[in-house]
């Protein structure tokens, strides 16, 4: 048996390729053979997904304090994670984040450099933001945008989100009080007339331009072009070559929900299979009621419990993995 272990990370417990590995110690157990493609929906992951970090750049963090940001540089193509510049993670959570002060101009600086070191290409995953600065803070800190003619931008995005939604959408998770919401909404609003004004273009109401807190707007004013984060990676790393030589694909994520069927690794993945006829098996950590048996999933939480699931992630999904493979192979 040919499996395709294709999951995304587990957020908080492990990264999309940790639960691959995890996927294939079950796969070589049960004498199948595995291919690892951990996947991302344009959010935390993608740099690892589309190669991993080859480089490191010191820029400004989301609150203004140095930090060393991992990305990639190879064939004249970067591949930039405003996650490691700009995000939530960086600023020790909502708790601890400022939503006013956070910044994009680290992410802004690593385009620059990207494009200083002979970037023809640069793409940029915009998931897992501190900020709703609707990406000012990186359109300066690009510096002037004559200087990208001829270069490629790709903004790839996680979520279908508006300019102008992107602060109610977002920014309670990112930390923000109902009053900081309402000047967050202002300050997009400002950004918005700064951005028809100075590059021609509105923002506004366009589909995808209120990712990453409006990043993904101010590179559309830049140029850029936004994409649908999961249809974009597939397509970078071949999904469908590999997927239609597969007897079994095997993907997950941390919470299965509706959400999870909008765009996301999960959709994605299912979609894919559907159209090569190829059987899908989903492993999660929790599966919201309304999903149960509408998918072939298991929950690790209401096979292992709470305590388990969240402590030895890694076994419950090799246990759960190798006895669905067993109950194939016999």
């Amino acid at each position: 048996m040919r499996v395709l272990a294709a999951p995304d990370k587990f957020r908080g417990s492990l990264t999309a390729l940790e639960v691959a590995n995890a996927i294939e110690t079950a796969v070589n157990r049960c004498g199948g053979t595995c291919v690892c493609v951990p996947m991302a929906d344009g959010g935390e992951g993608t740099l690892d997904v589309l190669g991993g970090p080859n480089r490191e750049t010191t820029v400004t963090g989301p609150l203004g304090d140095p930090v060393t940001a991992e990305w990639r540089l190879a064939k004249k193509t970067a591949v930039i994670e405003m996650a490691r510049a700009s995000g939530l993670s960086l600023t020790g959570g909502p708790e601890t984040n400022k939503p006013l002060e956070a910044t994009t101009k680290g992410t802004g600086e690593l385009i620059r450099c990207a494009m200083e070191q002979g970037a023809k290409r640069i793409i940029i995953g915009l998931g897992g933001s501190a900020t709703t600065d609707g990406g000012l803070g990186a359109l300066r800190a690009m510096g002037p945008l004559a200087r990208y003619k001829g270069i490629e931008l790709i903004a790839v995005c996680d979520v279908q989100t508006s300019f102008l939604s992107a602060a109610d959408s977002f920014g309670i998770q990112k930390g923000a009080t109902p009053s900081e919401l309402k000047f967050l909404n202002q300050r997009l609003q400002r950004i918005t007339q700064v951005y028809e004004d100075e590059f021609g273009v509105s923002v506004g109401k366009m589909s995808k331009t209120g990712a990453a807190g409006g990043l993904a707007g101010a590179l559309f004013a830049a140029g850029a072009e936004l994409v649908e984060g999961f249809e974009f990676i597939a397509q970078e790393i071949c999904l469908d070559e590999m997927m239609i030589e597969s007897d079994l694909v095997i993907t997950g994520e941390g919470f299965l929900d509706s959400t999870s069927f909008d765009g996301k690794v999960v959709s994605g993945i299912c979609r894919y299979a559907d159209t090569f006829s190829v059987p899908v098996f989903v492993i999660a950590g929790g599966v919201s009621p309304e999903i149960a048996g509408k998918v072939d999933c298991v929950s690790l939480v209401e096979t292992f419990g709470e305590k388990l699931s969240f402590s030895e992630t890694e076994l419950c999904i090799e246990r759960v993995a190798t006895q669905r493979l067993n109950s194939l192979f016999r």
